[in-house]
């Protein structure tokens, strides 16, 4: 009696792609459950790519005087019976477009925000390994340096940095250095945060075995540094990025508003707020208006997802 031979199937399980993993991520979840969160990542996306795609959306380049006209300022938003179309929300007493001057200014304002938060991120990420891994005169000196500092109001920081900046380079700054000099300021108020977190984190994660095994396998203190003690101190520092990019968008509108962030020739948020506030009182209301609230709703959207991910990331509270 003949019997046919048994034939097995060998399914070879493929690797799931990142995408896949993040899908099936508590992260995930907790992001679909809240419509809240939702809304602000959707609010946040709106304003990026409405800053990305100023040049296409924008009626006219407010940047561009060739564009203005003075005998178009002060026009009221078209819903209004002087109202004239395509300036929609209104222009200001430059004859420019508060719509157009909206877009490029969230440009200008997110591109501070991030590169600001990026700054203070590198530097502070790179002390507080530093501070944490080595220990002794180092941490001390780094610790100490983050404890006065702390002392002050970042605004305070903020001023003072972009005030001494300045009068080295004298006061003739075109909008490029201006630019630099803001995000120098911003970044050199907001590492503190990054260094006091990495070191705690990294003071847990220097005594655990596979950094004992990294040296004792010859690893270098900058290997276990970047490649074994960094990828797990991340989370924390992912949070304080988000909830540091609204505040960093906050700081730059304060110093323009206060008059020494951008100038009025490329406005940020805080300078058309500033240019507004000159004629609140006689009437031209849409030209502060309207600028204080787009600034208003980013960063609320902003700080909604920093709260988000906060809660996401604490394994105490899934």
């Amino acid at each position: 009696m003949s019997t046919n031979p048994r034939v097995s199937l060998h399914v070879e399980t493929l690797p799931r792609s990142l995408l896949d993993r993040f899908r099936d991520s508590d992260i995930w979840a907790s992001f679909k459950r809240s419509k809240l969160t939702i809304a602000a990542a959707a609010l946040t996306l709106f304003f990026l790519f409405a800053a990305l795609l100023a040049g296409v959306l924008s009626p006219q380049n407010p940047f561009d005087p060739a564009q203005l006209e003075l005998l178009n300022s002060r026009l009221p938003p078209v819903w209004e019976s002087e109202g004239q179309i395509p300036f929609v929300l209104g222009t200001d007493e430059q004859g420019r477009d508060i719509l157009s001057a909206i877009l490029y200014g969230l440009r200008i304002s997110l591109l501070v925000g991030f590169l600001g938060v990026a700054f203070s991120a590198a530097l502070g990420i790179t002390l507080g390994l530093i501070a944490g891994y080595f220990g002794g005169i180092v941490d001390t000196l780094i610790m100490r340096i983050a404890d006065i500092q702390l002392t002050f109001p970042a605004i305070l920081i903020a001023l003072l940095i972009d005030g001494i900046v300045k009068s080295m380079l004298g006061s003739s700054l075109d909008a490029g250095t201006t630019l630099s000099v803001l995000v120098l300021s911003i970044g050199l108020s907001f590492w503190v945060q990054y260094a006091r977190t990495v070191r705690g984190s990294v003071l847990v994660e220097k005594n655990k075995d596979y950094v004992a095994a990294a040296k004792l396998i010859g690893r270098p203190a900058n290997a276990i540094l970047i490649k074994h003690i960094l990828p797990n101190v991340t989370g924390p520092v992912l949070v304080i990025a988000t909830i540091n990019l609204a505040l960093a968008i906050i700081t730059e509108a304060t110093l323009s508003f206060l008059g020494t962030g951008m100038p009025e020739t490329m406005p940020s948020l805080g300078t058309l707020i500033r240019i507004g506030n000159n004629y609140l009182f006689s009437g031209e209301w849409w030209i502060v208006a309207f600028p204080g609230f787009s600034l208003a709703a980013l960063v609320l959207a902003i700080n909604l997802l920093g709260d988000w991910l906060r809660d996401a990331l604490n394994p105490k509270l899934r």
